[in-house]
């Protein structure tokens, strides 16, 4: 069976810089939020969680978008943005923490948040980068194999991949230690069940969201021949 075959590409991509922008914004905003960790009560479960779990799975789903329509090789661009964007918010944030407090004012507040994100961001970066280049490379392997059939395969299947390792390994750098062994593995479980659960519930928003974009943007990429060296930049 034959690729359906796309619109002519003659245009430089109209969406992409816009779901860059969006993926980084998220992905930073995740980070400061993961500074806090909460507890909701479930029909006598009560697991613990951190704030950036509620927005940081749609990075993926951005990432099933990217890997989908644009092709592995952008994506791994747009995820490379991300990482330095998040790296440049982290440095920031811990530059200004660790300024002297103007008199008269409280920067004790700041400071006491903002001095723990840098174990965030060493969290987040290394379990974003294992992570997000599994999902996108699931995702496109599994692409070629079904000849682009069954959409939820792939964004489902790339999902239970690369928020796997993702969620394993950011939990343990940032909390192992800090937290009580079960309440960490209740973490990590409780993290990735949602984060699936998550994907799960908004496939019929990707479906629409690929739909759009692969005629708007008359791209359908399909990564036969790609290098996925995720230290590869250019090709």
């Amino acid at each position: 069976m034959t690729d359906p075959a796309p619109a002519p590409a003659l245009t430089p991509p109209r969406y992409l810089s816009a779901i860059q922008g969006i993926f980084a914004v998220i992905l930073v905003v995740s980070n400061i939020a993961s500074s806090k960790l909460a507890t909701v009560h479930l029909a006598g479960w009560a697991p613990t969680f951190d704030g950036g779990t509620f927005l940081f799975p749609l990075t993926y789903i951005f990432g099933d978008v990217l890997t989908e329509v644009y092709g592995y090789a952008r994506s791994r661009r747009v995820i490379w943005f991300g990482l330095a964007m998040n790296l440049c918010a982290a440095l920031v944030l811990a530059l200004v923490a660790v300024l002297p407090t103007a008199p008269g004012t409280d920067g004790g507040p700041f400071s006491a948040i903002f001095t723990f994100v840098p174990r965030i961001v060493l969290a987040s970066t290394a379990a974003f980068f294992v992570g997000e280049f599994l999902n996108s490379y699931v995702l496109a392997k599994l692409k070629v194999a079904t000849a682009g059939r069954w959409l939820w395969t792939r964004t489902i299947g790339s999902t239970l991949v690369g928020q796997g390792a993702d969620t394993l390994v950011f939990s343990l750098i940032a909390f192992a230690g800090l937290l009580p062994t079960d309440q960490l593995w209740g973490l990590i479980a409780f993290n990735y069940v949602y984060k699936v659960a998550l994907e799960v519930l908004l496939t019929p928003v990707t479906y629409g969201v690929v739909g759009f974009l692969k005629r708007a943007e008359g791209r359908d990429a399909y990564d036969r021949h790609t290098d996925f060296n995720p230290f590869r930049l250019r090709g």
